[in-house]
């Protein structure tokens, strides 16, 4: 089965779940219109379904074979993409100044999960083109600007984000990539990376590269990294393209997925130096390159939720399909489909109720950091940054981590034939395992969420989240609807639990930080699970109010979600708050006891 773009689910969790019609009806977005956003999502969603989906299992068999010092890439894959540019979808949220349409980043990722449910491999590339558009507008200098951002912008040019050396992955700091001062005012750059998604290609005639090297006289670590622009070909004064760079790409490596996406070695420098633009200030590439990592984060949460969506459609088609077994019911029929028997069920539902739980945080983020962008009120957007800043890991995290747990439960629906390859469901799980992995593993983000996030304001901006959630509940608790079962008391308990694990550890990080991060990764999953459902309780509650006939659908997901999933973060309070001993001073096998 191929993927059929949800385009009324993402339009609901959009408007109603995220906040975007508060948004819109306050006029954040000027003039755009809940047509207009209505609009956008249909054409993105047909786009999506009938022009890259079909894409996907080609792209996943051909890869992108490296020979000669070129990459090629899948049949019909470079139209595909010169069609969806053409189109306008890179520029969507891109300034209008620079040719870009200027529509809301919300909007943007609805369209990102869309393009990486159609195809992950496809997907991925012009979320970092995205990344250095942002990065380039916000730090580069009007002549970069001018020279690099149309184009960027229009999609004639792709990007790419360039950090990863052989003994510098996580640990940025150690990356030896040198830039050398020119006379003319321009920057030498030596070295390797590796691991670069998109790093060459002849899906567009050029490609430009963000860079991050260290100048001869930076101070040690991060400190001490500036960041470049290096085009694969050089612009001549009049714009036209020139002689190729002294970049290129050394080998494509062979993964486990994303198979399409040429992931290369780079290697600067054969012949004197590749060219680089500074953008920004000396030895302040980080600050730059973070803004390019945070709008990436958030995009490959929307991967994680992108490859689950995709898993749970086909997961639900072939267990309607697959006849298996004998109805469980009284009397019942002697071959049913597998759908009918509670474990299937089980397993669908916890997909579906992952997948639209990870949404919801993403889609609020997203809504987070227009308001911080947009919002002429200058307490409203500093309050909107800290919750977009907040909300960031567990957007990438989360999201992430269920995306490879639906992938692997699409596979056991299938029974046998998930574990063969023709049936699409090991693609899913296959593509889904990077996600956790780049743009920052989760652990990393765990640890950012529990040293930095929660501590900003003191604990202030995650008590006044914690505080809305309990809002949700209350106004859950209030309907008396018996539809909505135990919902309200297993998401309070959640909530509970959170809040006293979040208390625990603002404690621990003054007193006992290894204590403190030993419990990050539990208790990134207890917030993904209180904020995960509580917004898809608040979701429920506006599908009642409007009235719009898919109510119950969207109260029985809150209701699986709160008391199937929510319910474990007793266990998770637990795992934060007693087991760090168990963590850091039991031995592992090798080590003294």
């Amino acid at each position: 089965m191929s993927y059929r773009a949800p385009v009324a689910d993402i339009a609901f969790a959009l408007t109603h779940g995220a906040g975007m019609g508060e948004a819109l009806a306050s006029g954040l977005y000027g003039e755009l219109s809940s047509e207009d956003v209505g609009a956008v999502l249909t054409e993105a969603g047909r786009f999506a379904s009938d022009v890259i989906a079909p894409l996907n299992r080609v792209g996943d068999e051909f890869g992108t074979p490296f020979k000669d010092g070129r990459v090629t890439m899948p049949p019909g894959w470079t139209q595909a993409y010169r069609d969806w540019a053409a189109a306008g979808w890179n520029g969507l949220a891109s300034p209008s100044a620079w040719g870009g349409q200027g529509l809301p980043r919300a909007l943007n990722a609805a369209c990102i999960e869309m393009w990486n449910s159609a195809s992950m491999a496809f997907g991925i590339g012009p979320v970092l083109t995205m990344a250095g558009i942002d990065a380039l507008a916000l730090h580069g200098n009007e002549a970069l600007k001018q020279a690099y951002l149309p184009k960027l912008i229009s999609g004639e040019w792709m990007g790419t984000m360039q950090l990863t050396e052989p003994q510098a992955g996580s640990d940025v700091g150690a990356l030896r990539a040198r830039a050398e001062r020119a006379a003319d005012g321009t920057y030498r750059i030596f070295g390797q990376k590796i691991f670069i998604t998109y790093g060459d290609h002849e899906m567009t005639d050029n490609i430009i590269h963000f860079v991050l090297a260290r100048l001869p006289d930076a101070p040690p670590g991060t400190k001490g990294i500036s960041l470049f622009l290096v085009p694969k070909f050089m612009l001549e004064e009049d714009g036209k393209l020139g002689k190729r760079n002294d970049v290129r790409a050394h080998s494509v490596e062979h993964k486990m997925g994303i198979h399409a996406s040429p992931t290369c070695t780079m290697v600067y420098g054969d012949e004197g130096g590749a060219v680089g633009y500074l953008i920004g200030k000396e030895h302040a590439g980080m600050a730059c390159m973070f803004t390019m990592m945070n709008e990436a984060r958030l995009a490959v949460g929307l991967q994680g939720v992108a490859i689950a969506e995709r898993a749970m459609q086909q997961a639900l088609h072939y267990a309607r399909d697959r006849k298996q077994g004998r109805s469980d019911a009284p009397n019942g029929p002697t071959s049913v489909a597998i759908i009918e028997h509670a474990d299937v069920r089980r397993m669908i539902f916890t997909m579906r109720a992952l997948t639209q739980g990870a949404r919801a945080i993403c889609y609020a983020t997203a809504i987070a950091l227009d308001r911080s962008h947009l919002d002429k009120e200058k307490v409203a957007a500093k309050t909107a940054q800290e919750r977009a800043a907040l909300l960031t890991p567990v957007a990438k995290a989360f999201s992430t981590d269920i995306g490879i747990e639906v992938a692997s439960l699409g596979v056991q629906v299938h029974g046998g034939m998930g574990f063969i390859e023709e049936t699409g469901a090991a693609q899913h799980y296959r593509d889904a395992r990077i996600a956790a992995i780049y743009e920052g593993t989760n652990g990393i983000q765990s640890i950012d969420l529990v040293t930095r996030k929660i501590t900003l304001n003191g604990g202030a901006t995650v008590k006044a989240f914690i505080a809305e959630l309990r809002d949700i509940t209350a106004r859950v608790q209030a309907t008396n609807d018996p539809s909505f079962g135990v919902t309200a008391l297993r998401l309070t308990e959640a909530i509970d639990s959170l809040e006293r694990a979040t208390d625990w550890l603002l404690a621990r990080l003054t007193s006992d930080t290894r204590a403190a991060l030993a419990g990050a990764t539990p208790y990134l999953r207890m917030f993904g699970h209180a904020a995960g459902g509580a917004m898809l309780a608040n979701e429920a509650l506006a599908a009642i109010r409007l009235a719009n006939g898919n109510s119950a659908d969207r109260i029985a997901t809150a209701r699986f979600f709160a008391e199937n999933l929510a319910v474990q973060n007793a266990g998770l309070e637990k795992t934060v708050t007693d087991a760090a001993d168990s963590v850091m001073s039991s031995p592992l096998p090798g080590e003294a006891a």
